[in-house]
């Protein structure tokens, strides 16, 4: 019955039909919606015209011809390069290369299907095993984006019952996995361990599980947490702990393993060692080191996996190639501590601040504001050293910075080259910096 008195009901309603001859309306023309109107890209266009009012050329997406090691060339003219995290010069090198097109050869350019159904490879099993074997835990899974690994891992392994503890300063990609898993999270102060510790010694009764998240080397700072200390607390309050070694694996540690080589640390009590290949492993992805079960877990349900395709097997084959260099080479992990500590030193010399940075494969130049972090890279790009700003909002404003990656194959000169500029061309911004925050405010310099 209630089902007729709806139909009833709507025929009520319904439009009588026009009579003959009647002129029918034309339907409206479709259009899509114009982005321009979010205001959003309406505070990003005013950015831009405050910095083309003061003539600041934009530095980013700048198209570079060839590798990028520690020269680069762009528009035709070579540069040094500090832009790129080649920690190790293995992108490009001849067994990387071949590894790689040996791959295209025997298995084409992709893997054509997510893993599950009909993307495996047989280099992808051998990728994640000699992975496993570096972090020195059971099993390794490899996904085809390293910030997307962070997204799906912590997305699907947390819930709204569980609650995630992260550094301050931990990547996008984790925060994004927060986010999706809709846990609770709280932040403690960077490097604060005794925050850590008392948020958690006030908040863990209340959530099922618990997730604390850093990082191996702080993307932006450069500097590293205390490791051991950090496994102490997870043990005492029952969380687990994510290490993100983007930055670290490939450069710290004598051969190369990462933050737990470092401290002289077991790994197997760290839950999920998480690390990319676009670094030091000259390729691209991510991928997860623990246990089989959790890495057995994630390869039969986590989102980022199961439903992506598989990662291409050319780039599993250079991400191999540059693990066995890495082993056979030692010699150039000494070097890339060598520059760091080189650049650091020379940096404190010349009265830069390098903030909290362990002088190892991130070393930033502290500016203090973004108009200015901006204008320090076009100066010294002009003088052919190639090194981008970290502006407002990745950063504080008053944090804005030059951020300057070093590798094994930088030269004294080049490192001695970069820190005489940069402190020249800083010194000379200081006197007629005008605040972007300013010009935005304004529309004209003060």
């Amino acid at each position: 019955m209630a089902s007729l008195r709806a139909g009833h009901e709507a025929a009520r309603q319904r439009k009588p039909a026009p009579p003959p001859g009647a002129p029918v309306k034309a339907a409206p023309t479709v259009t899509s919606f114009d982005f321009s109107k979010l205001p959003a890209f309406r505070q990003l266009t005013m950015h831009r015209a405050a910095a083309d009012m003061i003539g600041l050329d934009n530095p980013f997406f700048q198209p570079h011809d060839g590798v990028a090691g520690a020269t680069t060339v762009i528009d035709g003219v070579r540069h040094d390069n500090f832009a790129s995290y080649n920690y190790l010069g293995l992108n490009g090198h001849p067994e990387v290369n071949a590894a790689a097109l040996e791959a295209v050869r025997t298995y084409g350019t992709s893997a054509s299907a997510s893993r599950v159904v009909a993307g495996e490879r047989p280099i992808h099993r051998m990728l994640e095993t000699r992975l496993a074997e570096l972090h020195g835990v059971e099993d390794a899974v490899v996904m085809v984006s390293g910030h997307a690994t962070n997204v799906t891992t912590i997305g699907h392994l947390l819930s709204p019952n569980d609650l995630i503890v992260t550094d301050a300063l931990v990547h996008n990609s984790i925060s994004e996995g927060a986010r999706l898993s809709h846990a609770a999270r709280m932040n403690f102060p960077h490097g604060d361990l005794d925050a850590l510790e008392r948020l958690l010694g006030e908040q863990r009764h209340k959530f099922d599980r618990v997730l604390i998240a850093a990082e191996g080397i702080y993307s932006m700072d450069g500097d590293f947490p205390d490791l051991p200390r950090l496994m102490r607390i997870k043990q005492m309050y029952d969380a687990w702990l994510l290490i993100d070694e983007a930055h670290s694996i490939g450069v710290m540690g004598a051969t190369g393993r990462g933050i737990a080589e470092h401290f002289g640390t077991d790994p197997t009590g760290v839950e999920m060692w998480m690390g990319t290949l676009s670094k030091t492993f000259s390729s691209c992805g991510g991928y997860i080191a623990g246990s089989k079960a959790l890495c057995d877990y994630l390869r039969a349900t986590a989102p980022g996996f199961v439903f992506s395709v598989g990662l291409s097997p050319p780039l599993a084959a250079a991400a191999r190639a540059s693990l066995d260099v890495m082993a056979r080479e030692p010699e150039r992990l000494q070097r890339l501590a060598e520059n760091g500590r080189r650049f650091l030193e020379r940096a404190s010399e010349a009265g830069l601040d390098t903030g909290p940075s362990a002088g190892l494969s991130v070393i930033p130049v502290i500016v203090g504001d973004s108009i200015g972090a901006v204008s320090l890279c076009n100066r010294l790009l002009k003088r052919g050293i190639n090194a981008l700003p970290i502006v407002f909002p990745a950063v504080a404003e008053k944090s804005a910075r030059i951020r300057f990656f070093i590798t094994s194959e930088h030269t004294n000169a080049q490192i001695d080259r970069a820190v005489d500029a940069t402190a020249e061309e800083l010194a000379a911004i200081r006197t007629t910096n005008t605040r972007f925050s300013d010009l935005v405010r304004n529309g004209k310099p003060e």
